[in-house]
C-alpha cells in the first residue's frame, strides 16, 4: 500500500458475506438450496436508501473495487480510478456495493465451495450460471439490504451487460444504468475466443475434467494459456506497440523458443500470476455467461422490445481502440434505446488502451463519467 493512503481513495476497506436460504432457480433449470454473496460496501447509506450504486464486475474481477485490504495491502480495488471522494462514484455522496457474482471464486459460492449433497467442492458440477441468474441474485442482496432501488446499477464488460440486464429485468428497481465498454452480444469471434480459452484449460492433464481440487492441483499451464489469451484480445495494438514494440529481452537473438521478445515476457508473467488468484472452473462459468448473454432472444430477438421494459435513463461509454467490444456494438445498444424511445447518453472516447480502457483513469472517460453522475447527486 502507499505510505500514505490517498485522500481520494475509500481506504481501507473490509469484505463482508451475506447467507441465503431460499433456494434460488437457475435459468440451466437447476436451482441452488443455498448460496452465500462476497460484497464490499463504500460510503454511506442515506436516510432513504436512494444513494445506494450497485457495481457489477468483468470476467475476472470480483467485489474488490476499491481501496485497500490492509496496511501491507500494495494492491488497489480493480476500480479504485472511478471510485472514491471526488472520483465520478462518489463516496462522499453515494452508498457503494460490489459483489462477487455467484460461480465467483472471491468468497460467493461457486466450483471452490462444498457442494451440501457430496460433502466435497462442487468443482465442475456446479451449475452452468448465466448474467440474468447473477442479476437475480443481485436483487436479493439488495433487498436484505434494505436498498429497493438503485440510484444506478454501473459494470464494465460483462459488468455492463449486468447493468442493461437489470434495466430489462427489474426496471422499477434502478433509475440510471450505467453500461461501459459492452455489447448486446457477444460476436461469433469473441465466442470463438472463450472457446479456445476453454479449450486450454479442459486440455491441460492437471484438469481431471475439472475434479483438480481431489488431485492437490491445478490445471496451470492451460489457465495461465486462457489468461495470455485473452489478455491480448483485452489491449490494442497500438497499446501493445507502445509498450513493447519488438523489443528483446535480452538485446540479441537467442534463436530459440524460451523468452526473447519483451511482450512474451509481459503474457508468461501475466498468466502466472493470474494462476495463482484466479480458479479454473470459475473462468470456464464466466466465459460461458458470456457467451450466453443475448437478452433481445426473449423477445424475438429485437434489443429495442427487450429494452422496452427499461425505465432507467442510460449511459452507454465505448472506447475507440476496443476491437474486442467496438463502438459499433456499443452503437447498436444506443439505437436499440433510442427505439424504444429511451433517455439515452452516448460518449465515444479516444483512447489506445484497447478494451481494458474502462480500467484506466483516462481524463476524457473521467470528466463524461463524472459529469453524468453528478446529476444523480442533485436527483433526477
Amino acid at each position: 500500500m502507499p505510505e500514505t493512503i490517498p485522500a481520494d481513495s475509500v481506504g481501507l476497506v473490509k469484505p463482508q458475506i451475506l447467507a441465503f436460504d431460499t433456494p434460488l432457480a437457475l435459468d440451466c433449470g437447476r436451482s441452488l438450496s443455498s448460496y452465500e454473496l462476497a460484497y464490499e460496501t463504500y460510503g454511506e447509506l442515506n436516510a432513504d436508501a436512494s444513494n445506494a450504486i450497485l457495481i457489477c464486475h468483468a470476467l475476472s474481477g470480483d467485489h474488490h473495487a476499491a481501496g485497500y485490504h490492509s496496511e501491507e495491502d500494495r494492491k488497489a480495488g480493480w476500480w479504485e480510478s472511478c471510485i472514491g471522494p471526488g472520483k465520478p462514484i462518489d463516496t462522499n455522496h453515494f452508498f457503494v456495493v460490489s459483489s462477487n457474482n455467484l460461480g465467483g471464486c472471491k468468497g460467493s459460492t461457486g466450483p471452490m465451495s462444498l457442494n451440501p449433497e457430496k460433502n466435497k467442492p462442487y468443482g465442475p458440477d456446479f451449475p452452468i450460471v448465466t448474467v440474468k441468474d447473477w442479476v437475480r441474485s443481485q436483487a436479493r442482496l439488495a433487498d436484505a439490504l434494505g436498498i429497493k432501488q438503485w440510484a444506478a446499477v454501473i459494470g464494465g464488460s460483462l459488468g455492463g451487460m449486468q447493468a442493461m440486464q437489470w434495466a430489462i429485468d427489474f426496471p422499477d428497481r434502478l433509475r440510471h444504468s450505467v453500461v461501459i465498454a459492452a455489447a448486446p452480444k457477444l460476436s461469433a469471434q469473441n465466442i470463438g475466443f472463450n472457446e479456445v480459452a476453454r479449450q486450454a484449460i479442459m486440455s491441460d492433464p492437471e484438469f481431471h475434467q475439472g475434479h483438480y481440487y481431489e488431485h492437490n492441483v491445478i490445471p496451470r499451464r492451460g489457465l495461465m494459456l486462457a489468461r495470455m489469451l485473452g489478455h491480448i484480445t483485452y489491449l490494442s495494438d497500438e497499446s501493445m506497440r507502445s509498450k513493447f514494440g519488438r523489443d528483446l529481452r535480452e538485446g540479441k537473438l537467442n534463436f530459440g523458443f524460451d523468452v526473447e521478445f519483451q511482450v512474451e515476457s509481459y503474457l508468461r508473467y501475466q498468466g502466472q500470476t493470474f494462476v495463482e488468484q484466479f480458479d479454473a472452473n470459475t473462468y470456464l462459468l464466466m466465459t460461458k455467461a458470456l457467451d450466453y448473454f443475448d437478452p433481445a432472444a426473449d423477445y424475438g430477438n429485437d434489443l429495442a422490445r427487450a429494452l422496452e421494459q427499461a425505465k432507467a435513463q442510460f449511459l452507454v461509454i465505448s472506447f475507440t481502440s476496443d476491437w474486442r467490444f467496438a463502438s459499433k456494438r456499443s452503437r447498436e445498444i444506443v439505437k436499440a434505446l433510442l427505439d424504444s424511445k429511451k433517455d439515452v447518453s452516448y460518449s465515444e472516447i479516444v483512447a489506445h488502451h484497447g478494451h481494458d480502457a474502462f480500467l484506466i483513469p483516462i481524463p476524457d472517460y473521467l470528466d463524461i463519467f463524472s459529469s453524468y453522475m453528478d446529476r444523480l447527486k442533485v436527483g433526477d
